[in-house]
C-alpha cells in the first residue's frame, strides 16, 4: 500500500469515529412509551368473523410468581376493560352478560414475577482491583487482601398486562376444553399506569387487523 493511501485510510477511519462516538445510544435515549412492547399471538384456524358477541371480566385478575393473590378493579383496570369495550365495539363485537352464552369472553390479569440471584465475587470486586498495581497506592511488592464478603444478592421484579380472548362458543365441541384464540402482553416501563391503559389497547388492537366480526 502506498504511504498517502494509507494516510488517507487512517484519517477517514478518524472522522468515522468522531461521527460514530457522538451518535446517541438509541436505548439509553428511549423514552417510557418507546421502552414498551407489546406481544400479540393468535390460533390461525380461527375465523374471527364468525364471532358476534362476547363477555368481559369484571375484575382483574392480580398474579404474582404463579400465584393468584386475588381479583381487583384499580383504576387502571377499569380504564384497561373500558378500553378494551370501546376496542371491541368498533370491531363490530356486540358487549352481553356472561349468563346471555357470549361467543368469547376475556380475560385480563396483571401479572408480576420476583427473581433473586446472588453474584459471586470469588476475588475482590471480581477481580477489577487487578487494573491498579499496589505499587499505584504506595505499597510496591504487595498484594491485595480478599475480603469475606464475596457474594451479592439483587433482586429483579417484572410485570406486565396480559389479555386473552376465549372461544366459549366452540367449548362443547372442543372436548368441553375453552381454547384461547387471541392473546396479548404488555411490558415495560409504565405498564401499569392508568394513564397508558388506553394506549396499550389500541395498540394490540392495531397489531389485529383479522380481529373483527362481520356485524
Amino acid at each position: 500500500m502506498k504511504k498517502g493511501s494509507l494516510l488517507w485510510s487512517v484519517a477517514l477511519g478518524a472522522l468515522v469515529l468522531v461521527f460514530t462516538s457522538c451518535k446517541k445510544d438509541p436505548i439509553s435515549n428511549l423514552t417510557a412509551e418507546e421502552s414498551r412492547i407489546y406481544i400479540t399471538n393468535h390460533d390461525s384456524t380461527t375465523l374471527f368473523q364468525s364471532f358476534k358477541t362476547y363477555s368481559l371480566v369484571d375484575s382483574v385478575a392480580v398474579i404474582s410468581n404463579n400465584k393468584l393473590e386475588g381479583k381487583l378493579l384499580t383504576n387502571y383496570d377499569s380504564e384497561v376493560l373500558n378500553a378494551l369495550k370501546a376496542s371491541m365495539q368498533a370491531r363490530g363485537f356486540q358487549l352481553v352478560a356472561k349468563s346471555s352464552q357470549p361467543d368469547l369472553g376475556i380475560n385480563v390479569s396483571r401479572v408480576s414475577n420476583t427473581y433473586t440471584g446472588v453474584m459471586s465475587y470469588p476475588d475482590y470486586w471480581g477481580g477489577y482491583r487487578n487494573f491498579y498495581d499496589p505499587y499505584y497506592w504506595g505499597y510496591p511488592g504487595y498484594g491485595y487482601y480478599s475480603p469475606n464478603y464475596s457474594y451479592g444478592v439483587y433482586q429483579i421484579t417484572e410485570g406486565g398486562l396480559s389479555i386473552e380472548l376465549l372461544d366459549l362458543k366452540g367449548a362443547p365441541s372442543n372436548g368441553n376444553k375453552i381454547k384461547p384464540v387471541w392473546t396479548a402482553l404488555a411490558r415495560g416501563t409504565g405498564v401499569f399506569h392508568a394513564a397508558n391503559a388506553n394506549q396499550q389497547v389500541l395498540a394490540f388492537f392495531a397489531q389485529s387487523p383479522y380481529l373483527k366480526t362481520n356485524n
